[in-house]
């Protein structure tokens, strides 16, 4: 259900990024908040083009290669000033055929906004294990480093087949001593007890901010949607990763990974 907004506002955020050539993950992943968000003037912003090289089936992505614009770093910026943005949420296509994976390109979006003087957390790929690429990132210092699990390690096979859970907990191991976050979607045919223990490996490798969301099929040709979870199972999710030891835990049907953002790291 999408909640009450600000059409004007909604209207204008949607201008603003259409005239600037920039892509969002609000529109390009159909999120649901992106009515909300947008008429509270902010948007996660999607780099490296509006094209995946992978083929996630959760996805509403578009799988291919596109060019990269050198001019985005600053006309992100720019934006991120006009709507008065305090805490931007950068985020990416997964680019394979990179040899660093975007991490360069990662590095002059965060310079560029460190500029304005507002916060930044990113959302990056696994890199595909390409830790020297992880580490231009981390000199960078963005606010929060995020990398999403997105599900349970029993259903990557099926469902991230280009991914890798290990790979994706060693990222996030490497960088635990910073402020890190991480997100899983629920309603794929994942059981409690391999939710519980994705949390817990999780929490091991350092996480501090947790996302927790109903996954809603984007079209009939992606996975299908095997449960709904009520609010009070996303209650009980939230008091659950609590116990486990998150620092903050975002639960509920429409949670996404940039949901709230601020406010978790506030």
């Amino acid at each position: 259900m999408i909640k009450s907004f600000n059409r004007q506002e909604y209207v204008n955020t949607l201008n603003l990024i259409e005239d600037n050539n920039l892509n969002t993950v609000c529109l390009a992943a159909n999120c649901p908040n992106r009515y909300e968000c947008f008429s509270k003037k902010t948007a996660t912003f999607l780099i490296l083009g509006n094209k995946c090289t992978r083929n996630c089936k959760y996805c509403n992505i578009e799988q291919g290669i596109t060019k990269i614009d050198p001019n985005e770093p600053k006309k992100i910026a720019n934006a991120i000033l006009k709507l008065g943005i305090k805490y931007a949420v950068i985020t990416c296509v997964t680019r394979d055929d990179l040899e660093d994976g975007g991490a360069n390109h990662f590095v002059k979006v965060i310079n560029e906004i460190k500029k304005i003087n507002c916060k930044v957390e990113v959302l990056i790929s696994d890199l595909k294990g390409n830790w020297d690429a992880l580490n231009e990132i981390v000199k960078a210092k963005p606010d929060v480093i995020n990398h999403n699990i997105e599900v349970v390690k029993e259903l990557f096979t099926a469902l991230r087949p280009e991914g890798n859970y290990k790979i994706s907990l060693q990222l996030l191991d490497k960088i635990k001593t910073y402020k890190t976050k991480s997100g899983i979607m629920v309603g794929l045919g994942e059981t409690m007890p391999e939710i519980i223990k994705t949390l817990k490996d999780l929490k091991q490798v350092g996480v501090n901010f947790l996302t927790i969301g109903q996954y809603l099929q984007p079209t009939d040709k992606h996975a299908q949607v095997i449960k709904h979870y009520s609010d009070e199972e996303f209650r009980k999710l939230k008091e659950l990763a609590l116990e486990i030891g998150f620092d903050h835990v975002e639960s509920g049907k429409l949670v996404r990974s940039s949901y709230n953002a601020e406010m978790a790291f506030n």
